[in-house]
C-alpha cells in the first residue's frame, strides 16, 4: 500500500474515533453550564488539528515542517 492510501485509512478511522470520543465525553456536558460547553468544544474542535497535520506530512513524504520555495528571480 502506498503512503497516501495508508494515511486516507488512518485519517478516516482515526477521525470516526475521535468523533465518538468527544460525543461520549461531551454528553454529560449538556446540563452543564454554557460557558463550559463553550470551552470543551472549542479544545475538542482544535485538537486533532496537530495529529492530522502530522499523518498529512507522513502520508507526503515529508517528516518535517513544510520549507519555503526558493524563487529565482
Amino acid at each position: 500500500m502506498s503512503r497516501p492510501l495508508i494515511a486516507f485509512l488512518v485519517g478516516t478511522a482515526g477521525f470516526i474515533a475521535y468523533v465518538m470520543i468527544v460525543t461520549a465525553l461531551a454528553d454529560p456536558l449538556v446540563e452543564e453550564h454554557w460557558l463550559l460547553q463553550l470551552l470543551f468544544y472549542a479544545l475538542a474542535g482544535v485538537a486533532w488539528v496537530v495529529p492530522v497535520v502530522r499523518l498529512m506530512r507522513w502520508g507526503a513524504g515529508r517528516s518535517g515542517p513544510a520549507r519555503p520555495v526558493r524563487r529565482r528571480p
